[in-house]
């Protein structure tokens, strides 16, 4: 049980940050108010200095991203179909399970929510939730920056009622608003006639997804309420989607502002202090020198999507030219104690272009995406200053994206894709697979014709006993990856060279080659990751990469030993070699 002076530091910390975000309200009130509302057993409240002993991650954890109705079957809510279909195929070959959001909704494929607290009943109820977070280790989204404008939050700011006439962000059209930074093409502003007269309410995203009014406390105590709820049902990682936008101010880009860092910093707090082991994700799809910051001093996200990584690793299997991925491999910074990168290839949304911003020369950019284009992807846009369109993302699905080079598609599809995969699998931070890159899904063209949304390319909903029989079929495409993919989650799983924090070195390679060096947290193992980003033999010289004689080494994916450290061999279009001192985990 905590003492008294547990909870008293607490609140002291809590109305210090709030005062930041407040300076006009009683911010001892609010403190209180929020440990109220986070903690329905205030047994739960741990002191700061026991955090260290959590267990955030290790080289076991690995994320699978996915819709709540993905798999689907017949006459059974597809929760429990998703469930089936993960005890059956995957077991415990992925410890993490995304689930995007499972709530009512309206729009863009649950991110515009109705209701925050109850399961949309087409998919099911709590208890399937739960029941797939006593399997696996539950990461769902707290939709932060917007809701639905069909909720009853909105339809109180309608009629002029509280709560919810006071929850959303609202500007005059003739404000300074020239220097926002938009993710979409529409206006930033969508009118509405309430009962209170006409108001422009912020829509960053669509006209159906209106920004909430962070500046009024209540609607963080809404959210903070919401947090507890989900934790109550099984949610240990928390991904707060778009909360780059968060906080709004007529004159400035109105985004990555203070009081957004703040926020994020409260609610750390909240989470470092609770008895569960609860992760914030940082969803900020921008360019990566902005998106860093959402580490803070060890005090904001515990991970942070590493958004570069999709395009810069389609640049480079394109183009056979990794320069632009080894630029950002040896720029990110090592992650500090309780931080570390979510490394993902593909997701629900396209493959951002934002993060290739003063990365990547915009000529690249170009050629990359007309390659994409090729193969039958497609460009979403969003507006920039003044008005002008740009490129926002790519959207394909990453298997379809791994068809071909420049040049056009080839025969190494597969080993491409591999190639991609293996690379993400080896890097510092934990991997997150979207399940429609695990099923080697091809481009959706009816999803997208049925929804006019580019998006919809890589959103499949699949019949389970179909993707069962595939499953089953070692001949089938879909087999033959998701068979690679899971051998190689089963062996970097038990690397210790590869847990998420563990040191990380970018090779100085042969052009052609994309090479790291991972070493273990007790300096034990060493795993030399190299991969052929082209579709030429490519020869690797092992002095260059100054393997330690004495100790014996072996390529982790093929088994082969090695015993001629000074010598050399070659690397078929697109292999990856794990060159390791230690051949299996000495645990």
């Amino acid at each position: 049980m905590n003492d008294r002076a547990t909870i008293d530091h607490l609140l002291h910390r809590l109305s210090a940050q709030l005062k930041l975000l407040y300076p006009e309200h009683d911010c001892d009130a609010l403190a209180e108010r929020i440990i109220d509302l986070f903690w329905s057993n205030q047994d739960k409240v741990i002191q700061r200095q026991d955090i260290a002993d959590k267990h955030l991650w290790d080289e076991s954890d690995i994320a699978l991203i996915t819709y709540g109705s993905t798999i689907q079957s017949e006459g059974e809510h597809s929760l429990k179909t998703l469930h089936r279909f993960l005890k059956k195929h995957i077991g415990q070959a992925i410890g993490a399970v995304h689930i995007l959001p499972f709530f009512p909704y309206s729009s863009d494929d649950g991110f515009s929510v109705i209701d925050y607290l109850q399961v949309d009943e087409n998919l099911g109820d709590w208890s399937d939730i739960e029941a797939i977070a006593r399997d696996y280790r539950l990461m769902g989204d707290l939709v932060i920056n917007h809701g639905s404008s069909k909720s009853q939050w909105f339809q109180q700011f309608l009629s002029d009622e509280a709560p919810g006439k006071d929850y959303y962000y609202t500007a005059d059209p003739a404000a300074d608003l020239g220097q926002v930074v938009r993710p979409r093409s529409h206006p930033l502003l969508t009118p509405f006639r309430t009962a209170a007269g006409d108001r422009h309410v912020w829509s960053t995203f669509s006209p159906d997804q209106l920004d909430f009014d962070f500046t009024n406390p209540d609607v963080l105590l809404e959210f903070i309420k919401i947090i507890a709820a989900y934790i109550d049902h099984g949610v240990r990682i928390f991904r707060l989607d778009a909360v780059a936008f968060l906080w709004k101010k007529a004159g400035t880009s109105s985004i990555n502002l203070d009081e957004t860092h703040e926020i994020i910093r409260l609610l750390r707090t909240l989470m470092d202090h609770h008895a569960e082991t609860l992760i914030i994700i940082t969803e900020t799809n921008i360019p990566n020198h902005e998106n860093l910051t959402y580490f803070g001093n060890q005090n904001e996200a515990h991970v942070i999507y590493n958004f570069s990584l999709p395009p810069l690793l389609v640049h480079a299997l394109l183009t056979g030219n990794a320069l632009y991925l080894k630029r950002l491999t040896r720029s990110n910074p090592p992650a500090l104690t309780g931080c570390t990168y979510l490394n993902f290839t593909a997701s629900h949304d396209g493959i951002g272009l934002r993060p290739t911003e003063g990365v990547l020369p915009q000529g690249e950019v170009d050629q990359m995406m007309a390659t994409i284009q090729g193969f039958g992807g497609r460009l979403s846009m969003r507006r920039g200053p003044g008005g002008t369109e740009k490129p926002y993302e790519m959207n394909i699905s990453y298997f379809e994206a791994m068809q071909g080079t420049l040049e056009g598609p080839d025969a190494h599809q597969i080993d491409r894709f591999m190639a991609a995969m293996a690379i993400m699998l080896a890097l510092e931070g934990i991997p997150a697979l979207y399940i429609h890159s695990l099923l080697a899904t091809p481009n959706g063209y009816e999803e997208v014709n049925r929804t006019g949304h580019n998006r919809s390319i890589n959103r499949r909903q699949l019949d389970y006993d179909e993707i069962s029989g595939k499953l089953a079929n070692p001949e089938m495409v879909e087999t033959q990856v998701f068979t690679r993919l899971l051998n190689l989650i089963d062996i970097r799983k038990k690397q210790p060279a590869f847990h998420p924090n563990a040191v990380q070195f970018t090779l100085a390679l042969p052009e052609g080659l994309f090479g790291i060096w991972r070493q273990s947290l007790d300096r034990k193992q060493s795993i030399f990751a190299v991969t052929n980003v082209t579709k030429e033999i490519k020869s690797l010289s092992l002095a260059d990469i100054n393997l330690i004689a004495g100790d014996l080494w072996w390529d982790l994916i093929s088994g082969q030993s090695i015993t001629d450290i000074e010598g050399g061999f070659s690397l078929s279009p697109y292999q990856t070699v794990w060159i390791s001192n230690v051949k299996q985990n000495p645990a």
